[in-house]
């Protein structure tokens, strides 16, 4: 009886990931439009002891090819410990928070709530503090926005790898990208299926708006 219901888990199992496959597969490629837009962006980063990151993140936020004067930059300090909140304070334009509630169950997640009510973009955009985007990443989601209207946007997340491909607990580094991303891609194509949602917060965007009509984070300390 046992193998019999080992059996039938792997096949579930494996049909499973079949689906997943051709979902991901039918998911159409996006291009990039060069039209203008007016889309003012906040983009929200909350950053606890990232004093190796954070200044790394920001200056790739300075080089995007989205207009200057169409996103602004919330950096919500967590608690840190460290120099990040100094770190943050060299960079002009960028606006730091600091999250001082306590004895809370998701601090990332009250820190974004405390950057969205002090955001005065139309579109949330969130990522974490050891992320680098590209260049185009805002004109990216901006574009993807204003040609599908959509209220709220999920995007991929990559580890990045050292090269040459060597060094010291880089198999466990390996093995973790590959799964994340396998996570990914059952991400995208659940996604795309309508079929469950799951998201990465690295890489998110959303009307500020619906994030208040879903009453945001209500609950979550409970």
């Amino acid at each position: 009886m046992f193998p019999l219901i080992i059996l039938l888990l792997f096949v579930f199992y494996a049909l499973l990931i079949l689906y997943y496959w051709q979902s991901w597969k039918s998911i159409p490629d996006f291009i990039v439009s060069g039209q203008t837009s007016s889309i003012f962006i906040s983009v929200i980063i909350p950053a606890r002891n990232e004093e190796e990151n954070i200044g790394e993140l920001l200056k790739a936020l300075q080089q995007q090819t989205y207009p200057k004067d169409l996103f602004e930059i919330i950096v919500v300090d967590d608690h840190s410990t460290d120099k990040t909140a100094p770190i943050v304070s060299q960079f002009t334009g960028v606006k730091l928070l600091a999250l001082k509630d306590e004895a809370i169950n998701s601090y990332k997640k009250k820190a974004i709530e405390k950057g969205i009510a002090a955001a005065s973009g139309e579109l949330i955009v969130t990522t974490d503090a050891d992320c680098i985007p590209s260049p185009v990443w805002l004109q990216t989601i901006v574009s993807f926005k204003e040609k599908t209207n959509a209220g709220f946007i999920v995007a991929p997340v990559v580890f990045h790898l050292p090269s040459p491909f060597h060094g010291e607990g880089l198999g466990v580094r390996v093995f973790q990208a590959m799964d994340f991303i396998v996570l990914q891609g059952i991400t995208a194509a659940s996604v795309y299926k309508k079929m469950h949602s799951m998201c990465n917060g690295a890489n998110l965007a959303y009307e500020r708006q619906l994030f208040y009509d879903v009453d945001g984070f209500a609950g979550i300390d409970h």
